[in-house]
């Protein structure tokens, strides 16, 4: 019998909206940066039983043009979709939820393989701080 898949989706439960999880996110939350990615992080708990929530940031100051900062949120929508697996494996093992906050920091668009090698990155990173966060 082969192991069960996991869902490649990214739905509308992953979406987080609760401004006072946000808030807390932001005043006593921990930051993690692989250029051009900043992730402000915060174990909560959470309504729902996903295993993390994230909202995804490309600044208006960088950004001027709506339709860029869109397509820009979306190639990262798509790289959290495919590289999410690690870390909901990881957060399942260890029943516990995140809050996630995605800023996109570079000045120019970057590449869609390039940016899910630096997903990638930063949720290993992640993984590694929350592992070590858990066991002290």
């Amino acid at each position: 019998m082969q192991p069960k898949q996991m869902s490649q989706t990214f739905g509308k439960e992953y979406k987080l909206c609760n401004k006072t999880i946000i808030d807390e996110i932001f005043d006593s939350g921990a930051m993690i940066k692989s250029y051009p990615l900043l992730i402000k992080y915060k174990l909560v708990v959470l309504k729902n039983d996903t295993p993390f929530q994230i909202v995804i940031s490309a600044p208006k100051r960088t950004f001027k043009n709506a339709i860029r900062r869109n397509r820009i949120k979306r190639i990262c929508t798509e790289a959290i979709r495919k590289n999410k697996q690690p870390l909901e494996c990881f957060l399942k093992e260890h029943n516990k939820q995140l809050g996630l906050f995605l800023i996109y920091g570079a000045y120019e668009e970057l590449s869609d393989q390039l940016l899910e090698q630096k997903t990638e990155k930063l949720f290993n990173k992640l993984i590694a701080n929350l592992n070590d966060t858990i066991q002290s």
